[in-house]
């Protein structure tokens, strides 16, 4: 189903050789149908990548999704910021690769709590991904992360014990 995109986003051109149909906000418009508002805080390092890979999950629904980008300080815009004032039916915010740090040492650590508050009052429903996920858990119910010898989620290996009957 088509996505909504800024035609200047570097992930158009690679979708559209996928074969997933990508259209404007002027076709978009002419459409008798209101799209579904999605913003995306993405914190990841290779940031084409995984707004690459978000947008081909996305585009797999019946819905026509009207994709925003918000940005933090010190990290590349993909557009204008986002108003104080917009309103979102949802919201993906991404991981870091800071995981290993404590959440007050992350540099932008006060601004990431300000737009998890924000979203509470201007987006439906919210996706914490990886990371973002450990500091949504910290920030709104104070539940600490745990330094791990080994990663501890996964596909992991398994081994039928009881046969299904």
């Amino acid at each position: 189903m088509p996505l909504n995109l800024q035609k200047n986003l570097p992930a158009v051109e690679l979708l559209k050789k996928e074969h997933i149909f990508v259209m404007d906000s002027l076709r978009a418009s002419e459409q008798d149908i209101r799209p579904l508002r999605v913003v995306v805080l993405n914190l990841m390092p290779l940031k084409i990548t995984t707004e690459t890979d978000l947008v081909r999950l996305l585009s797999n629904t019946p819905l026509q999704v009207e994709l925003d980008f918000m940005k933090i300080k010190g990290h590349t815009p993909k557009k204008t910021p986002i108003e104080q004032d917009d309103f979102y039916d949802g919201m993906i915010i991404t991981g870091a690769p800071v995981e290993q740090m404590p959440f007050e040492e992350v540099n932008y650590w006060e601004e990431v709590t300000e737009i998890f508050d924000w979203a509470r009052t201007h987006v439906t429903s919210t996706l914490y991904i990886c990371w973002a996920a450990q500091a949504g858990l910290y920030h709104f119910y104070g539940v600490p992360k745990y330094d791990l010898p080994a990663k501890m989620f996964g596909v992991f290996r398994h081994t039928l014990c009881e046969p299904y009957v």
